[in-house]
């Protein structure tokens, strides 16, 4: 059953998820709960919040694009390993445990809150890459995107951590290629959950207006501020996953 009221609460949390997914990641956090909350199953929510993310992810990828800050058609075949990822994934986590992943991604998440905040010159400037391009989209591709269709929460920073330490980029161009890579994995993710009858259109069309006009912002904000204004948020988003993976791993709900 929809309630209009619940539509302009879900355009607004799409809004400011969008904002803050297209700096830094970690939207889910913000539009999983509400969704939730407004009495949808956690199937529904998680199929209806693959939805309202491709928009999100989406949008940032296009902007991010016109700005130059990436190149799509580069991007192309990372794309494709992400979304054959993400569908290895979406049909791993029917046939497998969660429970020792759950358990796992925290460490690797404070690992990458520790070391960035140890090293503030990472992504700061483009470094020279440490893998060929080839081999960089193959691993990760799969890899993460296998990640964010099995489990997903940090994929952006798993992506923008890949990006700077295997190909030497900046924060910002990280930054930017994460969200292509996103809305692969999203897309990919999207379709298994359409596929079983587990997304709420309405719902998830009226959160996917807000991330498009919030990923928007989010995306001229990085383009116009670049790495010193992603740093701090990337923490705080880094820091705030870890903190509901550690929750999600170790409590009963």
């Amino acid at each position: 059953m929809i309630i209009p009221w619940h539509l302009p609460v879900l355009f607004c949390t799409g809004l400011v998820a969008g904002f803050v997914d297209s700096i830094a990641g970690g939207g889910g956090l913000i539009t999983l709960p509400v969704l939730l909350s407004l009495g949808l199953e956690p199937k529904e929510a998680l199929g209806t919040n693959k939805l309202q993310a491709s928009f999100g992810s989406g949008s940032a990828a296009w902007h991010y694009g016109r700005a130059k800050a990436v190149d799509l058609k580069d991007s192309l075949r990372g794309f494709l390993f992400s979304f054959i990822g993400a569908a290895l994934g979406s049909f791993a986590v029917q046939q497998l445990p969660r429970s020792v992943l759950e358990r796992a991604i925290p460490l690797l998440l404070i690992a990458v809150a520790v070391y960035t905040l140890l090293k503030p010159q990472l992504g700061a400037a483009d470094q020279h890459p440490r893998m060929r391009r080839s081999s960089f989209d193959l691993i990760f591709g799969l890899s993460i995107g296998f990640y964010d269709g099995f489990l997903g929460p940090g994929t952006g920073t798993f992506w923008t951590v890949a990006f700077m330490l295997g190909l030497g980029f900046n924060m910002l161009r990280a930054t930017a290629y994460t969200k292509v890579m996103n809305f692969g994995s999203n897309l990919s993710s999207l379709a298994f959950f359409l596929l079983t009858g587990h997304v709420h259109f309405v719902q998830g069309f009226s959160m996917g207006a807000g991330q498009l006009l919030g990923a928007r912002f989010g995306a001229v904000m990085v383009i116009s501020r670049g790495t010193k204004f992603i740093r701090p948020i990337f923490i705080l988003v880094v820091i705030a996953i870890t903190l509901k993976v550690l929750y999600s791993a170790y409590t009963n709900k």
